[in-house]
């Protein structure tokens, strides 16, 4: 009767976060989602990071406990290690040096131990666990837990990360910086210049830990993935046959939230919050372009006064999203822009936080000037909003060319130099900025061929992720897989222990 009540509990999946709200957003999203099947599910992390998803996961459960009667999402708090950064460091958001990162990447090594003790207590069925956790798979093999890789990143990132480390392009091409590198063995013909490319030979510690992180997750029982099927179909197909990699794309995970008003919030709202959606109610359908960075990039008030002009040339209306922590308005504002925002009908400037989701989904929205992060670009997918590509670094100039190239909903600003969040980037101008929005929303057939596209994305995603969807299939068939695993190690068990 114990074997039997045991193979009908409902199966637990711990999920482990990287400490950084690109990472602890979607990851909550993919534990609601997979609460809502049924699975029980719990996050561990630290202090700080537990308030961020907070209110977020609350929501998750009252609508959890509401409609199905699912085991609710439980978050499991441990310390952060004491490494000499100061009080509440616990978010990449607040590193601002390269001293502070190495303690903080020190800090995140020492998880491995209430990671370690939390296999050992709990005994969960399987772990999913961020990509830049590599060592969490020796962890979970050492406890016999199957551990899922996440990284938050699209199918196309992944084939084009995976064919720069198997073959290390850019050591053979010119030491130019606008040298055109070719990414070999990828379905489509994918090259960018060399400065778009983090170079193995400039950065080596960062190609030993990409390396690193990669290996881990090949040693892993699979990867969970932030994208549907009908997205990038060969990329699917190539990931998983070609380079024989296990993947479940169940996104997009925004979508398994229910209160798009709240999603994301990281801090106390924004006081501009509320009137920036009273504001865009005035707004003619798709008049207004929306221009957001996410959570981890500044701008040099160089760049800010180039953007506050492009924005002010295209002659669209206008969000702008700018972070508190920013440079003051007298550091950056062209002349006669205050007199622009003044007029208050031309442009919005959200200072903080943003209802994203609420923004991309009203019908005000007509374009999206983003860094191509993953998050952003599939919440701007999802809402069928075409992009302006600004990438700066990590894997954002791989989802511009998958959305400028590949899916054809998205014009690039040109931007060229891949840089982490505290280096200096060139400055693009005005000019160039404006010449971007108009191509986008300017009623080209250019840009009418890429709000269809887009239009008929978001139709597909949604999709996805219905009842019978791609997405929502592949959730099925790993629980399935995962309960199957459970069953078979229960019954090895059993006779051993006979």
């Amino acid at each position: 009767m114990a074997a039997k009540d045991e193979q009908q509990s409902p199966l637990h999946i711990l999920f482990f976060p990287f400490l950084a709200p690109g990472h602890l957003i979607p990851m909550a999203d993919m534990a609601a989602l997979f609460a809502s099947r049924g699975v029980r599910c719990t996050i561990l992390t630290t202090p700080i990071n537990a308030a961020i998803i907070r209110s977020a996961v609350d929501r998750a459960n009252d609508a959890l406990l509401r409609g199905t009667g699912c085991p609710a999402i439980d978050i499991s708090v441990v310390p952060f290690p004491d490494v000499g950064l100061p009080p509440g460091a616990e978010n990449a958001m607040a590193v601002t040096s390269q001293s502070e990162r190495g303690k903080f990447y020190q800090a995140v090594k020492q998880l491995r131990e209430p990671f370690d003790r939390f296999l050992a207590d709990s005994r969960p069925d399987a772990v999913v666990s961020d990509s830049f956790f590599d060592w969490s798979t020796d962890a979970a093999t050492e406890h016999g837990v199957p551990r899922l890789a996440f990284l938050g990143s699209s199918i196309f990132a992944r084939s084009c990360s995976d064919s720069m480390l198997r073959n290390n392009p850019a050591e053979s091409a010119p030491d130019d910086p606008d040298a055109l590198v070719s990414l070999p063995g990828l379905p489509h013909h994918v090259e960018l210049r060399r400065c778009q490319m983090m170079d193995p030979a400039k950065r080596p510690e960062h190609w030993a830990m990409f390396q690193s992180l990669d290996a881990a997750d090949q040693r892993s029982f699979g990867e969970v993935i932030n994208s549907f099927r009908g997205l990038e179909p060969e990329y699917v197909e190539h990931y998983q046959r070609t380079l024989g990699r296990r993947a479940w794309l169940v996104g997009p995970v925004a979508l398994a939230g229910k209160d798009m008003a709240v999603r994301g919030n990281t801090s106390a709202p924004s006081p501009d919050a509320e009137s920036c959606l009273r504001w865009l109610d005035t707004k003619q359908p798709g008049s207004v372009v929306y221009v957001s960075f996410g959570t981890m990039t500044s701008f040099a008030p160089s760049e800010l006064h180039q953007l506050a002009r492009g924005l002010g040339l295209s002659g669209k209306n206008f969000v702008w999203v700018i972070a508190r922590s920013g440079p003051d308005s007298s550091e950056w504002m062209p002349e006669g822009f205050a007199e622009l925002m003044a007029r208050g009908d031309c442009g919005f400037i959200i200072r903080g936080w943003a209802p994203q989701m609420l923004i991309l989904n009203h019908p005000a929205l007509g374009g999206f000037v983003t860094h191509c992060g993953w998050n952003s670009t599939l919440e701007a997918v999802s809402a069928g909003v075409p992009m302006v590509t600004w990438p700066r670094y990590a894997d954002q100039f791989y989802n511009e060319k998958l959305v400028v190239e590949v899916l054809n909903v998205g014009v690039s600003v040109g931007a060229k130099d891949y840089a982490s969040a505290m280096e200096a980037h060139e400055v693009i101008a005005g000019e160039v900025i404006a010449e971007s929005i108009g191509r986008l929303m300017g009623g080209s057939e250019e840009g009418d061929t890429i709000q269809m596209r887009a239009k008929g994305l978001c139709v597909e995603a949604r999709r996805a992720v219905e009842n019978g969807g791609s997405s929502h299939s592949d959730v099925g068939r790993l629980v399935d897989e995962l309960m199957a695993r459970r069953s078979r190690v229960k019954v090895g068990e059993d006779i051993s222990t006979n």
